[in-house]
């Protein structure tokens, strides 16, 4: 690995007459950047595909040098845009991969591991070593022992990387969630901090006090010091320069997180939901930090004190997209995203499939689990028996959510998947929720440009762009539900539930 490159942001930009947000969204098939104005409109954008290294031995991961310089390029794209004035940009915002983690040296910034993803179950069989202290973990970080978090990864890598390694025994290393070293490569000062939300994923930070927990590290046997510093999500984390203009980076958070605030103010009577690689549904709690079986408690956001803090209870599908991509690579469909909403119309199937691509998040919890189809079908009946797995999923955690009461009476969608009408309809159906969904599948950008402006002083709320949204009435359909309940007790036994 070389040493990392500074952005060289350098093209002219032309001229808008309002204040301006710059929305940097790192997600696990591109990063992306956005210009947005203070009414919430996005005004242009910047793409740069990455792709993930991915092995048979449930290693996913980035190298972190290409990763960044996708940020940059995304960046560089979305400020040459001819309707943006570079001058204008007035703040950054940051949103991340949650789980991602990564190593690096603090004398000279250089990378001493890959990016390690969320997805990576390389740390499965250490972190099931710790399932004596599975409640007392559950309690502290309101997390699960899972190896999608980072303290697994982290562990791998100071015990297999001789460059960690060292870099530890020399007091040169930097380790934690993906979005502090990008800070740290980014901004000017090169600071040295985390986001909350972010540092919430790793298992190593007290979900109560919002601080490193010791305890944890000296249980996970891993050292404490090279942990950056919890700062809240809304901070003065510091200067991004892009083509010689100084913008201030003052808001930073996990993408799911992010997502919430696409709706805007959160609300406590709706469940929502937004799906891409994985599925993540959340149930906000607001100042309460609710610890259930089962469930996961997220952090939202954590503004300067414990009590401007945003808590969740949290469900996850780990095979969404993800699952999608599986079945494609295996099938290999001709067309297929032309052909998959007429597909979903199919409401006859005999076929289910036990989806435990990447894992099975909640309510099972089972990192290594073998997919399987139950039945024989065409091309066609797998490709919408692995979709309608998604819903199925998603309907065990909204039966988890609504034990949290008063019930939700409403779902929010979004996401690339949530376009497909065939799993939204399947989601209304089954939990007898009327599904709202977003026309703009990009929730994580919009949400981060909305807390992003919304700190900033005299925003004017009511100006704000309110995005299209449709509704999708649940329906009778017991068809499905025959499946739903034939593919529950399928689970159960072949989880041991």
């Amino acid at each position: 690995m070389g040493t990392t490159k500074r952005p060289d942001l350098n093209k002219p930009a032309t001229i808008n007459t309002t204040p301006l947000y710059l929305v940097i969204d790192q997600g696990g098939h591109a990063s992306r950047a956005f210009i947005f104005n203070a009414q919430g409109q996005e005004l242009s954008r910047g793409t740069a595909p990455i792709e993930a290294q991915i092995s048979v031995d449930d290693r996913v991961e980035y190298e972190a040098e290409t990763l960044l310089q996708s940020i940059q390029t995304a960046i560089h794209e979305a400020v040459s845009a001819p309707n943006i004035k570079l001058t204008e940009i007035v703040a950054a915002g940051m949103a991340t991969q949650r789980s991602n983690v990564v190593c690096w040296d603090k004398t000279c910034g250089k990378p001493l591991s890959p990016i390690i993803s969320w997805q990576d179950r390389r740390a499965a069989d250490w972190i099931e070593k710790f399932q004596p202290n599975a409640a007392q973990i559950h309690q502290s970080t309101g997390l699960f022992l899972s190896p999608h978090y980072g303290v697994g990864k982290l562990q791998w890598c100071i015990n297999n990387l001789s460059a960690v390694h060292e870099a530890h025994q020399q007091q040169r290393l930097c380790w934690g969630p993906m979005s502090s070293f990008l800070l740290h490569q980014l901004l000017d000062e090169q600071p040295y901090l985390v986001d909350r939300v972010n540092a919430s994923r790793t298992l190593l930070l007290n979900i109560n006090t919002l601080e490193w927990d010791r305890s944890l590290a000296q249980l996970f046997k891993l050292p404490h010091n090279p942990l950056p510093r919890c700062v809240p999500n809304h901070y003065p984390f510091g200067t991004l320069t892009i083509a010689g203009h100084a913008v201030p980076m003052t808001t930073v958070i996990g993408d799911q997180s992010a997502s919430l605030f696409a709706w805007q103010q959160l609300q406590h009577d709706a469940l929502y939901i937004n799906i891409g690689t994985g599925a993540f549904i959340q149930r906000v709690t607001g100042d309460d930090c609710v610890i259930v079986p089962q469930l996961l408690t997220s952090l939202l956001q954590q503004q300067n004190g414990n009590s401007n803090s945003a808590y969740a209870l949290e469900g996850t599908v780990n095979g969404a997209g993800s699952a999608l991509s599986w079945i494609e690579q295996r099938l290999q469909p001709d067309r297929l995203y032309q052909k998959l909403p007429q597909w979903l119309e199919n409401n006859d199937l005999s076929i289910l499939f036990l989806n435990g691509v990447s894992g099975i998040g909640s309510p099972y919890w089972q990192a290594d689990f073998e997919s399987k189809f139950i039945g024989a079908g065409s091309v066609e009946q797998q490709i919408t028996a692995v979709i309608e797995s998604i819903a199925f999923l998603l309907q065990l955690n909204i039966e988890q959510l609504q034990h949290h009461r008063p019930g939700a009476k409403k779902i929010l969608i979004s996401g690339g998947l949530a376009q497909l009408d065939g799993l939204c309809q399947r989601i209304a159906d089954l939990s007898g929720l009327i599904v709202h969904r977003m026309a703009e599948c990009e929730a994580t950008a919009s949400g981060l440009a909305w807390l992003l402006v919304h700190s900033q002083p005299a925003t004017i709320e009511s100006t704000w762009h309110r995005h299209d949204q449709q509704q999708i009435q649940p329906q009778e359909n017991p068809m499905l539900i025959k499946r739903y309940q034939r593919w529950h007790i399928a689970m159960d036994e072949a989880t041991d539930s």
